[in-house]
C-alpha cells in the first residue's frame, strides 16, 4: 500500500495528484507538438476542476501560470500569456503608500479632504455653496459616527474652516437647517406633503359628491 508520505510533495494540492501526474507525463512526452495539445488540454481540465476561478478576471491567465508552478517552472510549451518566473513570483509586491494626516481631525477621512480641495477651486456661487453645505452634513456625520456622540454645528463649522485653511467658512450660520440647501429640501419635502394632502383631500370631496348624488338618485325612486 502506498502512502501520500511516500509520494512526491504536491507543489499545488488544491488541483489534486492527478493532475500534478498529468503534468509531469506531459513534461516527458518526447515532441513539442504533443505537448502543447496536452498542456491545453490540462489547462481545460483545471479550469473544470475549479469552477470558481472563471470569476475571476483573467482567469486563463491564471491557469497557465498555474500549469507551469505545477511543472516546477521546467516545461517548454507554447503558452498564450507570458510565461511567470520562479524569480517573479518571488519577488515581493511594491509597499503601498498609505494616506496620512496631519492634522487632528483624521476622523473625516481623505474623501472630506478632497471635497473641500474641490468646493476652494469653486467660482462663488449657488454650486460651491450646496457643495460645501454638503460636505458640513457629511462631516457631521463622520464625527458622530466616530465620536459616538452628538455634536454641535458651530464645531463642524470651525472644523471646516481649519481644514480648507480659512478659504471655506459657515460659521455665520446658526445651524445646517439655515443653509441654503437645506431649506430648499425642506421646503420641496412640505410642498410634496401638502400636494399629497391637497390630492387626497380632491378625492375625499370627489367621493362626497358620487355618495351625495347616488343617495339623491335612490331617494327619487
Amino acid at each position: 500500500m502506498e502512502y501520500n508520505t511516500d509520494r512526491t510533495q504536491l507543489i499545488m494540492p488544491e488541483y489534486g495528484r492527478h493532475i500534478q501526474q498529468l503534468v509531469e507525463h506531459c513534461k516527458s512526452l518526447p515532441t513539442k507538438e504533443e505537448r502543447n495539445e496536452m498542456a491545453l488540454a490540462i489547462v481545460e481540465f483545471m479550469g473544470q476542476r475549479n469552477p470558481h476561478l472563471r470569476d475571476e478576471e483573467n482567469y486563463k491567465h491564471k491557469l497557465w501560470d498555474h500549469l507551469f508552478i505545477l511543472a516546477d517552472y521546467d516545461l517548454d510549451v507554447d503558452s498564450p500569456y507570458t510565461i511567470v518566473t520562479r524569480e517573479e513570483l518571488a519577488e515581493r509586491p511594491r509597499k503601498m503608500d498609505y494616506p496620512s494626516f496631519d492634522n487632528d481631525y483624521k476622523f473625516y477621512g481623505k474623501s472630506i479632504l478632497q471635497l473641500i480641495e474641490m468646493a476652494i477651486k469653486l467660482d462663488e456661487g449657488d454650486e460651491k455653496d450646496a457643495l460645501i453645505q454638503v460636505i458640513a452634513n457629511n462631516m457631521k456625520k463622520s464625527y458622530n459616527v466616530y465620536n459616538k456622540e452628538h455634536v454641535s454645528d458651530d464645531v463642524i463649522f470651525r472644523h471646516l474652516k481649519d481644514l480648507s485653511n480659512h478659504q471655506l467658512d459657515l460659521t455665520g450660520l446658526d445651524s445646517l437647517d439655515k443653509s441654503k440647501i437645506y431649506y430648499a429640501n425642506n421646503r420641496n419635502k412640505n410642498q410634496n406633503q401638502n400636494n399629497g394632502k391637497n390630492q387626497n383631500n380632491n378625492n375625499n370631496n370627489n367621493n362626497r359628491r358620487k355618495n351625495n348624488f347616488q343617495n339623491h338618485k335612490n331617494k327619487r325612486r
